[in-house]
């Protein structure tokens, strides 16, 4: 077992979702390789992230995925750009990969 143990009520607190990127803006004040996608959430609204992705997926390729994303951290200012969510993925030694989902589910579903 990696890490720590959490509890359950741990687990859910963390507001994990579902939603398609709808729009992919360069951010070449990033430090790093990134992207600024704008993701639709359902009910939820269309919300914006900034991404070190670049070096994997190119703007046009991402719009229209279906990604995962972390909804209930606080907003985060990176450079002129505030981030509203965190798009999840997984680093290796080539770029992060970002987490999807395997079939198409409702924009704003949430982790089961």
């Amino acid at each position: 077992m990696s890490g720590d143990s959490i509890g359950w009520d741990d687990f859910q607190r963390v507001d994990i979702r579902a939603g398609t990127v709808v729009r992919v803006e360069a951010f070449p004040e990033a430090r790093r390789p990134a992207w600024k996608p704008w993701v639709d959430f359902g009910e939820l609204g269309v919300r914006r992230t900034s991404a070190q992705i670049a070096d994997l997926y190119d703007a046009e390729a991402l719009v229209g995925r279906q990604i995962v994303g972390v909804l209930n951290l606080p907003p985060k200012r990176i450079g002129p750009f505030v981030s509203e969510f965190l798009l999840t993925g997984f680093h290796t030694d080539a770029g992060v990969v970002i987490t999807t989902v395997e079939r198409p589910v409702p924009n704003g579903a949430r982790l089961a």
